[in-house]
């Protein structure tokens, strides 16, 4: 959520205007901004209203007490306060209703771009560095889905069957496979990159998720339950609220989570080539990064966040790209996003396995939380980033098809060979 004050202001809210047009959201995003102006406005004249009534009651009621001491009778006074009782009462209600609309219409703004953030969509997309050599695709590559069936390792079929298209069943070592990925992630952040692990809840509450910018604009994209709870698609959500409505001290700052999650996602209207195999499904596992820090701080995180991501890929041998995500491209919240994307030669492409986010104040402010920078000191609202580390789906393909050899055999990564159990997944293994 954006700070309201930057609606009150005449030369502010312009220059909100300007950086919220990179997203090259259309009119619909304009009418709502000039609504919030008009609602701002509208507050401040009933705050005025109101603010003028109550110091004319205020002279009244003293002159009433004036004539009373004297004797006087105040009775022709004294009816004159009714109205001006009932004038600061009626502007005091029509500005606590223009702050509850202009509160509820606030949260489906999105966040403003990094002054560095390309405008326009995704075309604009940047690549900032890369590591590692693309193999090139041989004759004898295949795509995930032909392979992970050949090697016993994706049911997709039997998965279809069980909960319909775009959920996945990995059987034997392919579900070692997700087994040890997991369990590889989390060590490495923990031991090495200094993050405590969290266990969260998969359901969460509709105040959960508008804390960290779900809702209310993407229910549709979500699976809520008959008493209104909402699987998690992310463990960003369960995990960043951790402190929703607290005052941290600022000696706690930062704050390093990592959270392995299942994630749950409808992503209306995916169909088509795209979503063959596991390139796009609706439930998968992940692993996540949450970051809370004071704001000097969130710039320099965002870039350690997104290398600490960057060194799953390394140690798993799979080359890759960072790049900088477009205004327009850029997730609702995000101030500014770095994408992750491997390189998968059966299907020739690349494909995003983490999105590594900063949020500045934006979801601070939807949840309350804030820190004291020094005792007795005014609470500040903090930053939060978060960043996948990694999403598994397009992570095993990439392994698939990166690691496959010409005998039909996967070639597994030195550094995961330990928690599979194996060097190498081949047909007919346990």
């Amino acid at each position: 959520m954006l700070d309201p004050r930057l609606f009150r202001d005449a030369e502010a809210f312009a220059a909100l205007r300007k950086r919220l047009a990179a997203r090259e959201a259309g009119p619909e995003l304009d009418a709502l901004l000039e609504r919030l102006r008009a609602l701002a406005e509208r507050r401040r004249a009933a705050i005025g209203e109101a603010d003028a009534a109550k110091a004319e009651l205020n002279a009244r009621s003293r002159e009433v007490g004036e004539l009373k001491r004297r004797g006087e009778d105040p009775a022709a006074l004294l009816a004159t306060l009714g109205p001006v009782s009932a004038r600061a009462e009626s502007a005091g209600a029509a500005a606590a209703e223009a702050d509850r609309t202009f509160a509820d219409a606030l949260l489906y703004v999105p966040n403003v771009p990094a002054e560095d953030v390309p405008a326009g969509d995704a075309t604009h997309n940047a690549v900032v560095r890369t590591w590692g050599e693309p193999a090139e695709p041989q004759p004898w590559h295949q795509p995930h889905w032909d392979l992970g069936k050949a090697l016993g390792l994706l049911d997709l079929e039997r998965g279809a069957r069980l909960a319909g298209s775009g959920f996945p069943l990995f059987v034997g070592r392919g579900a070692k496979l997700e087994r040890a990925l997991i369990a590889f992630m989390l060590d490495l952040h923990t031991r090495e990159h200094g993050y405590t692990e969290v266990a969260p809840p998969f359901l969460v509450t509709r105040e959960t998720m508008t804390g960290t910018g779900q809702l209310p604009k993407f229910e549709e994209d979500l699976y809520r339950t008959s008493d209104d709870l909402f699987l998690v698609p992310t463990a960003e959500v369960p995990v960043t609220n951790l402190h929703r409505g607290e005052v941290l001290l600022g000696e706690e700052l930062p704050k390093r989570y990592v959270s392995y999650t299942p994630c749950f996602r409808r992503e209306a209207g995916a169909h088509g080539a795209e979503t063959r195999g596991l390139t796009r499904v609706h439930q998968f596992d992940k692993v996540e990064l949450v970051r809370i820090e004071r704001p000097q701080a969130s710039a320099a995180a965002h870039e350690e966040l997104t290398r600490h991501a960057e060194t799953v890929l390394q140690r798993l041998e799979l080359p890759y790209r960072v790049v900088l995500i477009a205004a327009g491209d850029m997730g609702f919240a995000n101030h500014r996003q770095y994408d992750l994307e491997v390189w998968a030669p059966g299907a020739r492409k690349w494909l995003e396995v983490s999105s590594c986010s900063t949020y500045l104040d934006f979801q601070a402010r939807r949840m309350d939380m804030r820190f004291r920078a020094a005792r007795g000191a005014k609470p500040e609202f903090v930053h939060t980033l978060n960043g996948s580390a990694l999403a598994l789906p397009r992570t095993v393909i990439a392994l698939l098809e990166a690691g496959q050899q010409p005998d039909g055999s996967v070639r597994v990564p030195q550094a995961l060979a330990p928690y599979l159990g194996a060097e190498r997944l081949e047909a007919g293994g346990d």
